[in-house]
């Protein structure tokens, strides 16, 4: 099963893309998907009150101990 060991943020601190334990680069949105269909251990979709999907770390670990790859 793959697991993100890594994350790259915009200038605004937002995660924009993923690197995963297999080297894939990947959106923040094919994450969510890959995250809701159980193909990324690690990760799972919240629902936000305004009705949006986020991602969230599963562990204790938080997205802030991620290395920034780019």
């Amino acid at each position: 099963m793959e697991t993100i060991v890594a994350l790259h943020r915009n200038h605004f601190g937002e995660i924009i893309s993923f690197v995963t334990s297999e080297g894939r680069i990947i959106s923040y949105r094919k994450a969510l998907i890959e995250a809701e269909s159980g193909q990324i251990d690690g990760l799972s979709s919240v629902q936000g009150a305004d009705g949006t999907l986020s991602l969230t770390a599963e562990s204790t670990q938080s997205f802030d101990d991620y290395p920034n790859l780019f």
